[in-house]
Formats: C-alpha cells, structure tokens, sequence
C-alpha cells in the first residue's frame, strides 16, 4: 500500500512523522505472509506541494520526501492536524493540497483526515453529503463552514464512501489503526496497537467534550436541553415539541439540521450526558442516577448508555475516578 503524507505550513509533527512511525511499526511487527497471501506492506511518503521542507505549527522542519506532482499514484492520502487562528481556521493556506486531494480521490485513492486536516477535504469538497467526525471543539465551525457535510457529534472515527474522518490532535493513531484493520485485518491492528500500546479502538469524544457544549449553538437547543434536564427528565417527543411550540415535524426537522439527530435520540444524549455529570460524584449510585435522569429500567440506561458513551455506567464511573484520581464508592450490584 502507497501511502502519501501530506504535510503543509503548519502542519502537527507529531501526526505527519507519527502516521510514517504508525506504519514502519506495523511492517516490523506482522510476520510475512505465505503461498499467494502475503501481508500487505505499508510504504509511506511525507508529501508537500514542491517537495521542499515545511515548517510545523511551532517552527521546526519536517522533512519531506516528494512533490505532489512526482508522486505515483498513492493507494491511500492522509491530512493531518494544523495550526489553526483565532477563528478556528487553518494559519497558513490549503488550498493547493485541497486540490491535489481532489486529483486523488477521483483517480480512486482512500482519503483520511485527522483532527483539523478534515479542513482540506472540506475544501476539496470530499465531505459534501458524507457523514464524517471532527473535534468536538472543532464541530461549530466545521458545521458552519460546510453545510452540505454530515457532521456527526461525537464519533471518534466514521468512514463513508472512501473518506475517513477522525477528531482529536492525537486521532491520527486512531486513523492509522483503522487503514492498518481495512486494508490487513483485525490482527494486524491488534499486533500493531500491541507494538504501539494504543487502544486498538478509539473512545468516543463524548468522553471529554463538556456537557451541553453542542446544544450552545443554538437556542432551541438550550431551550430543549432545559427542559429535559431539570424540568421533565422522562419528557416524550411529543411533550418536548409542544413545550417548545413546534410540532414533531418541525421538532424533527429542526434537530436534523442543527445536529444530525432525531428527537428521540436528542432527548436521550441530553439524559446521558446529564448522567455523566452525575456519575462524577464517586459516592452516586447508578440506579438512583437511572431514575433521575428519566429512565424507569436500569437496563434501558444502560442500553442507551453503552450505545453513546461506548462503555457501562459501572465503566464510566470508573474510568471518571482514575482521570480524577478520586476514591470510587463499591458497590458489586452496580457491576451486574
């Protein structure tokens, strides 16, 4: 597999020589393949527009292999994270990577950005009707700037239609990880997470972007939120629609447009997320938090739970104490 870098002005070291370090890794670890199977070898070039140096976001040198131009046909093209301004938008110009990008997605290449070098798919225009994932932080503006994109809150990694998205300034691992389990199966991932001692799937951002930081861009949204949270916890769709003077429709509509979301599931991220602030205190009881948050069955809570946090309460409590570094209460009944 070809596989091409691209590093422009800007550019996050870290991500542009950890993707070649990711793959030299993985060519070290798996062992040779036999008769007409043979591991597929990842060759990497660090690509930029006229094959010179750039700087990175803090001034020193990356190295580079090749020009655009003098690449051959590359099997896969990664963008990687960048310096960003004040407005949240790429320091230093994209727009002749954006370009070559475009060349190689229409010539077949699989696309990958990380964190903020999803700014140059977006200019390339590789994100329109796709759904695709982006920083938490990152995710008003990504909205904004490009409204035909698809952008789902939270998802660490989507693929859709020969574009790979990922959020976070250290995604680029989770993006290796994911190429390296397509293109050589879910062993060769496992091995070379093993080698790297990363997490072979990543978290969910959920984990780490505050609570109600998406429903801040719009006031509906807090509005609903409101609702939900302190006023009616167990609140239907019908209700919350009548509360806010729309009907389903509309209500429907509405999320859609702002978040890429149902009612239904709205009202229950609202819950979740409600649940996380609760699941911080080591002392909480899960059940006592199920029901304060609008669910009547711990197994529906902990369905829902699992199913946007990516992890129990029982794990989330615990994975909250050894970021905090606080004393968890035991309780066995809350493992069941």
């Amino acid at each position: 597999m070809q596989i091409a870098i691209i590093a422009t002005e800007g550019s996050m070291m870290s991500a542009v020589t950890g993707l070649a370090d990711m793959f030299w890794i993985t060519n070290q670890s798996l062992p040779a393949g036999e008769g007409d199977f043979p591991r597929p070898r990842f060759d990497t070039a660090i690509v930029s527009a006229d094959g010179m140096p750039v700087r990175d976001a803090q001034g020193r040198t990356i190295p580079v292999d090749h020009a655009f131009a003098s690449v051959p046909a590359p099997d896969i093209v990664l963008a990687c994270g960048m310096a960003l301004g004040a407005d949240r938008l790429p320091a230093s110009p994209i727009n002749t990577a954006a370009d070559w990008l475009r060349e190689q997605y229409r010539r077949g290449a699989l696309i990958g950005g990380a964190c903020a070098g999803g700014y140059m798919l977006g200019e390339a225009g590789l994100l329109d009707g796709k759904a695709c994932a982006t920083t938490w932080w990152l995710y008003p503006t990504f909205r904004q700037r490009y409204p035909r994109a698809k952008m789902v809150w939270g998802k660490p990694l989507i693929e859709d239609g020969n574009i790979i998205t990922t959020g976070g300034p250290l995604s680029w691992a989770d993006l290796a990880l994911h190429i390296i389990r397509r293109q050589a199966g879910k062993e060769a991932a496992r091995i070379a997470a093993d080698m790297a001692v990363a997490d072979s799937q990543p978290l969910s951002q959920q984990l780490y972007a505050p609570r109600g930081f998406l429903n801040a861009i719009d006031p509906m949204l807090l509005r609903a939120e409101q609702l939900i949270r302190y006023d009616n916890p167990a609140i239907t769709v019908e209700q919350l629609a009548s509360a806010l003077n729309l009907s389903p429709r509309t209500l429907h509509r509405k999320l859609a447009g702002l978040t890429q979301e149902s009612p239904r599931h709205f009202i229950t991220r609202v819950r979740i997320e409600s649940a996380c602030l609760l699941l911080e205190n080591p002392t909480a009881n899960i059940r006592h938090i199920a029901a304060a948050c609008g669910y009547s069955e711990d197994t529906a809570f902990r369905k829902a739970f699992v199913q946007l946090m990516g992890m129990t309460p029982a794990q989330y409590k615990r994975w909250v104490v050894s970021r905090n570094g606080t004393q968890p209460r035991v309780d066995p009944q809350e493992e069941q």
